[in-house]
């Protein structure tokens, strides 16, 4: 994709299982196309499971973009955080899925169990993220997110959590978590941890327009 001389640019890293075609991005860059045309331009792109190849994928993508913001949703946002020195928006950010993972490794080290995780978790029609659990890769995502934590984060950064987010029960997506690394930058909305269409076109694109410095 060629961009425009002024063109803002939004790196979105769907979460885990998402894709090019991932719905939350594409309405977002519907809602773009049509206030600010040839103005802001979104990109997301399907990355590896493994948290090392996606890394390097990812980098390579901001090399070649130069975004002027990332924006990572649940799983996504562990990605995003270890992107330096860019504006960043999170959806429903899972900070704390190295745990979960960290326990299914070990599972996955039963014969067998591998193959059932690949047939509940196949990926949808369309450029879609393969998930493969296997022990060595769920076992990366502990020292992945070590390196997001502690990657330097600017002013700005800010996250959206739903109330109904049935992954906060688990402690997968924790407010206390954030709040502990990153103060009181979000806010919670009365929806699920897959953002509805009418918070994607109300609170999400505003905060989009305000890091943007762009008029609604």
């Amino acid at each position: 994709m060629r961009y425009g001389t002024n063109m803002r640019k939004i790196l979105y890293i769907h979460g885990m299982g998402g894709g090019s075609d991932s719905r939350i991005p594409s309405i977002l860059s519907e809602c773009l196309c049509s206030t600010h045309p040839n103005e802001v331009a979104v990109t997301v792109r399907t990355y590896d499971f493994d948290p090392e190849i996606a890394h390097e994928q990812i980098t390579s993508w901001v090399d070649e973009i130069k975004p002027d913001m990332v924006i990572g949703e649940s799983l996504g946002s562990m990605h995003a955080l270890r992107i330096e020195g860019v504006p960043k928006i999170f959806v429903s950010p899972a900070l704390n899925t190295h745990i979960y993972f960290k326990l299914l490794s070990w599972l996955t080290l039963i014969p067998g169990v591998t193959g059932i995780y690949d047939r509940i978790y196949r990926p949808r029609e369309g450029d879609r993220q393969r998930l493969h659990f296997t022990p060595g890769v769920l076992r990366k995502y502990m020292a992945h997110r070590k390196a997001a934590m502690s990657a330097p984060v600017p002013e700005g950064v800010y996250a959206f959590f739903g109330t109904k987010d049935h992954y906060r029960r688990s402690g997968i997506v924790s407010v206390r978590t954030w709040k502990r690394h990153f103060g009181d930058t979000f806010t919670i909305y009365d929806g699920t941890h897959f953002m509805e269409e009418e918070f994607v076109r109300s609170i999400l694109l505003d905060k989009v327009f305000e890091v943007l410095n762009i008029n609604k």
